[in-house]
């Protein structure tokens, strides 16, 4: 189901449970037809939903009674309470909350068919979509959903950390074209020993009864440097694409675009992730070990001539 579907089916499902709440006192059946709705929508409050053979309707929405689909429906059909027949043609999905439902030969569902009872499909039907249950599909969207709102809030919080860094320490921009440029291999190699070696410290600290301590706030500090280390990261790979004299700020959002676009592929994204840290890691150690000073050392002033 599309986005701009999804949005018009909760706007629809919405008006018509403010209509029910103004109807419900004077009349046991309703149907909302409005045109905000769409000419071509039916929502049916409780009765019946019905399309007839030869004719054709938009979203289609029944809260408590039967539907029965003879006709087309060329977008998305919910029930949520009530005994389901498809006997014509639903183009997009079919969604049925509560209620037996029976497909028959002939009928075709182009996209979903999500239930919470199985369905009874006859031979001669075609679901071009997956058959799934209620709460697989809600909880695929539910995972969804929190991946997409941490991966919002990690973005925003990277993006903010960064420009603190490099507010706080403008070195860093010198270390991480020193890492790029001249220390790559020892960038990386540094920085896969911190990220893997510093958990399995924290675990033997954990082991030592004395070291409990330290290694419980070695373990929470790992999530925090991690962070550290990808903003960072990200911020070396923006100073390899944008070159001085542009600022380390333009550099870093140049970086931070890019990994977080990444970021959004599913496995893919985990990786990257892992990469940019390890490589961030590195070239913080890079900028704690200095490149040592190369001015000749000032010589000692000579002590006055005799008078």
């Amino acid at each position: 189901m599309s986005v701009s579907k999804l949005v018009r089916l909760v706007f629809i499902a919405s008006a018509s449970v403010l209509v029910l709440g103004a109807v419900l006192a004077s009349a046991a059946s309703a149907q909302v037809d409005d045109e905000d709705l769409g000419s071509d929508d039916q929502v049916v409050l409780t009765g019946r939903l019905s399309v007839p053979e030869g004719t054709t309707t938009g979203i289609a929405v029944i809260f408590n009674g039967p539907a029965t689909i003879a006709g087309t429906v060329t977008e998305t059909l919910v029930v949520f309470n009530g005994r389901t027949e498809i006997s014509g043609t639903v183009e997009g999905d079919v969604v049925v909350f509560n209620g037996d439902v029976l497909v028959r030969s002939g009928a075709v569902i182009g996209g979903d068919l999500v239930t919470r009872q199985t369905p009874q499909i006859e031979d001669g039907a075609t679901v071009r979509g997956d058959t799934l249950g209620i709460e697989s599909r809600l909880r695929w969207q539910m995972r969804f959903l929190a991946r997409f709102v941490w991966w919002v809030g990690y973005t925003f919080s990277t993006l903010l950390l960064g420009f603190l860094l490099l507010w706080l320490a403008p070195s860093l921009d010198a270390a991480g074209i020193r890492a790029v440029r001249e220390r790559m291999g020892a960038a990386i190699g540094m920085g896969a020993a911190a990220f893997f070696l510093l958990p399995l410290a924290a675990v033997l600290f954990l082991v030592v009864v004395v070291a409990i301590p330290l290694g419980i706030f070695l373990l929470l500090a790992l999530a925090l440097l991690y962070t550290v280390g990808y903003v960072v990261g990200a911020h070396a790979i923006g100073r390899a694409l944008v070159k001085p004299p542009s600022g380390r700020f333009v550099a870093f959002l140049a970086g931070w675009v890019l990994v977080r676009l990444v970021g959004l592929i599913p496995i893919v994204g985990s990786i990257a992730w892992l990469l940019v840290t390890i490589f961030g890691l590195g070239v913080l150690w890079v900028a704690m070990r200095r490149a040592p000073e190369t001015t000749a050392p000032v010589a000692a002033p000579l002590p006055p001539a005799p008078a």
